[in-house]
């Protein structure tokens, strides 16, 4: 079978599916797909506590973040659902829990590969505020653990370091808190316009399009074996 012709079919099933999804909730999906982006990102760091890894998650829907990646050392993450609130169904998760603890510098091998400045939130007074942050590069921003923030390693292997300026005792927010804030800043600060790839492609939009109809429709396995037989009858 061509590439031309599974596509042609995997638009047929969007179509199909499409039947069992109520007009409302794909006009929001059209709506969501046009405002996606892939053009920022974010690494979450061995966190130990699964709600607040479950938070960004829904922070980064919220910002139409589609991408997150987590690097597991000693702590395997596991969503939430009650604090995703859904959120996990629409975000792509990515997770590195390679055995020889090789994790961290393979996600950041990875992102590079894809052309993203690596940028890991600290305090340290190498460390630029988020005021300095080029918002119209590809930037993905690693945030560390509960306990102790970023790694050492993270840090080495970082592009850079940022961090939001703090006015009172406290030295960091809570992740999720941090997370909106520096989002929210690299959001509202791109020129979108003059960023071509800022936005999905058609090929993405295509994909997650087909990807979120199956999650949405129940037992849409069940559904694209009748559809797939049909195209046999």
């Amino acid at each position: 079978m061509g590439k031309n012709s599974s596509i042609n079919i995997e638009q047929r099933l969007i179509e199909y599916l499409g039947k069992y999804i109520t007009d409302h909730k794909k006009s929001v999906i059209e709506k969501v797909l046009e405002r996606r982006t892939r053009f920022f990102t974010v690494v979450l760091e061995d966190i130990f506590k699964p709600h607040n890894a479950s938070a960004v998650l829904r922070t980064c829907d919220c910002f139409g973040i589609q991408d997150v990646h987590v690097v597991e050392k000693s702590k395997e993450y596991k969503i939430n659902p009650f604090v995703t609130r859904g959120a996990s169904q629409w975000v792509d998760l990515y997770k590195y829990n390679n055995a020889d603890g090789s994790g961290l510098k393979v996600c950041f091998s990875n992102l590079r590969s894809k052309g993203y400045k690596v940028f890991a939130t600290s305090p340290d007074s190498n460390s630029i505020p988020i005021e300095n942050l080029n918002p119209n590069e590809k930037i993905a921003l690693v945030f560390g653990n509960e306990h102790e923030g970023v790694s050492s390693e993270a840090i080495r292997n970082a592009d850079g370091l940022v961090h939001i300026p703090m006015l009172g005792f406290t030295e960091s927010f809570n992740i999720s808190v941090a997370a909106s804030l520096f989002l929210h800043h690299l959001i509202q600060n791109v020129d979108k316009e003059r960023i071509p790839e800022f936005h999905l492609s058609s090929k993405e939009k295509f994909e997650l399009k087909l990807k979120w109809y199956r999650s949405i429709v129940k037992n849409s396995e069940i559904h694209e074996k009748v559809f797939l037989q049909s195209l046999e009858d």
